[in-house]
């Protein structure tokens, strides 16, 4: 029997010395920690102790808009149809909120269009002048004056074509948080 005790010894004796490998990927920060269970352990806490507070205080200052969210703020205002993101607010919008500026429309359907690119009904979510002029049946004139005014307030970057035919312009995360915070100030204006 006591030949037996010290056989089940051994073997729990080699279990505990087993090395353990444990991977972690937060964000962009990837770490592997190699050893006995206990060390890897104790190595894994002090790891996520130091980091989720960093990373609780990164995501307070981080702005990135997912599509989820552009979604869910922007749905009762544009639409992805089959002829392309457009900006067709629904019936049911905030009662009373004044019509839309067509900086705000030119805004918007830039968004839609960075909706589309995201969900993947779209290739490129750039628009010429052109394009977003018919989409919004807005005169080109004043198209082009709601882009050169967001372009200079940096709501909106404008690019050229991979082979520099055209003109197009996409939304910058600034212009979203710009959009999202004119539109939040007047739905609270409204139903004050």
């Amino acid at each position: 029997m006591s030949e037996n005790k010290n056989h089940d010894n051994d073997n729990n004796y080699s279990k505990n010395n087993e090395n353990v490998n444990v991977s972690i990927t937060i964000g962009d920060i990837k770490v592997q920690f190699n050893g006995s269970a206990q060390s890897v352990m104790i190595s894994v806490i002090n790891f996520l102790t130091k980091q989720v507070p960093t990373i609780d205080l990164a995501k307070k200052i981080s702005l990135n808009y997912a599509a989820t969210e552009l979604i869910e703020t922007y749905s009762n205002l544009i639409k992805i149809t089959p002829e392309g993101p457009r900006v067709i607010p629904a019936l049911d919008v905030e009662p009373g909120m004044k019509k839309l500026s067509d900086k705000e429309t030119v805004a918007l359907q830039l968004i839609a269009s960075k909706i589309a690119k995201d969900i993947g009904k779209i290739s490129d979510d750039a628009m010429q002048a052109s394009k977003i002029q018919s989409a919004m049946a807005i005169n080109s004139k004043s198209v082009s004056s709601r882009l050169s005014e967001l372009v200079k307030a940096g709501y909106v970057a404008r690019d050229n074509t991979k082979d520099d035919s055209a003109v197009v312009y996409r939304i910058t995360t600034l212009g979203i948080h710009w959009l999202g915070s004119t539109l939040a100030k007047r739905t609270k204006t409204t139903s004050s």
